[in-house]
């Protein structure tokens, strides 16, 4: 859960956790999705659990497995709705299965999952029994209270994005663990290691994807900013929702993933950013409905429609 404290000092509590958030996204965005997660028998584990419903998330494993509590993240925002946090965490998941689901096309973890013992090694071996079986998603979110020093971090990230087909990481995230470096020379490196497509977020600037054929910039839109909890994460819901709508996930279209080119990444970077810009604009991490998202693009259509209408046209009127 994330207790988010505001700039004028109120706090409430929203459901969090990156995996989750992007499960989330994905369930309203119409993607059939499921979630392998822990949270505890207590009232922030059954707000929870009806989140997920709610999303049209299925849960999976033994998710109220031990008497753990429910993990919770402090969440404080400053005046421009930027977060930082503090972690009351536990996290040591179920034994994974010996076999993937049947018709799985996507597995995705990142940030904490992968980085916090002891659920960090099962959620390792689910990668690697993954890799080359579906399309592996990534997502660093690094938590640098949570994650030790650059360097130690450094080095399991970029085995975790090694494994990866698409990748998802942010500018404060490589400001973190690459101090100095030029975020395009890190993505395309990254890229040389394995991935099919490396994506950096960049706030307000927008974002950058770089994909064998090519890279391109693609700008954010612009909104009414309330917090910015699970900015990223809607950004990978929205990225995996359209790639899932393009039929480039799963390992029967790994091909056509690996041949993406720049006029389609710069198409994926749009969708994926309009629904990070929506859930900017309300509190909490609490990405948009597909029917949502599309209210939004019509919008936009019919104002593009508006300025591009002649001056004089309003001045029109039937002959007598």
């Amino acid at each position: 859960m994330d207790l988010v404290t505001s700039g004028h000092g109120d706090t409430a509590a929203h459901p969090g956790g990156s995996p989750a958030n992007v499960a989330v996204g994905l369930g309203r965005l119409g993607s059939p999705v499921s979630l392998l997660t822990q949270y505890g028998r207590d009232p922030y584990g059954e707000m929870l659990a009806g989140h997920f419903a709610d999303s049209l998330v299925t849960v999976v494993g033994e998710a109220t497995a031990g008497d753990l509590p429910t993990s919770t993240a402090i969440a404080r925002t400053d005046t421009a709705g930027a977060a930082t946090y503090e972690f009351a965490l536990s996290w040591d998941p179920a034994p994974i299965p010996d076999e993937l689901p049947a018709g799985m096309v996507c597995l995705h973890t990142g940030s904490i999952a992968v980085t916090l013992e002891p659920g960090a090694t099962t959620v390792r071996r689910l990668l690697e029994q993954a890799r080359g079986r579906c399309t592996v998603s990534y997502d660093p979110n690094c938590r640098p209270t949570l994650m030790g020093g650059p360097t130690r971090a450094r080095t399991l990230i970029e085995h975790r994005a090694a494994l990866a087909d698409v990748v998802k990481v942010s500018n404060d995230d490589l400001g973190w663990l690459y101090p100095g470096r030029d975020i395009t020379d890190v993505a395309r490196e990254w890229l040389e290691r394995g991935p099919a497509l490396v994506v950096v977020t960049r706030g307000a600037a927008g974002s950058y994807g770089v994909c064998g054929s090519g890279d391109v910039h693609c700008p954010a839109p612009t909104v009414e900013v309330a917090d910015t909890v699970g900015a990223g994460d809607a950004f990978t819901a929205g990225l995996l929702d359209a790639l899932r709508r393009l039929d480039l996930l799963g390992v029967d279209n790994a091909p056509r993933l690996r041949r993406l080119g720049p006029g389609t990444l710069f198409e994926l970077l749009g969708e994926a950013s309009l629904v990070s810009a929506l859930t900017c604009a309300r509190p909490g991490a609490d990405p948009p409905t597909a029917q949502e998202v599309e209210s939004h693009r019509h919008n936009i259509r019919n104002a593009s429609t508006d300025r591009a209408r002649p001056s004089g046209a309003a001045q029109l009127a039937p002959s007598p």
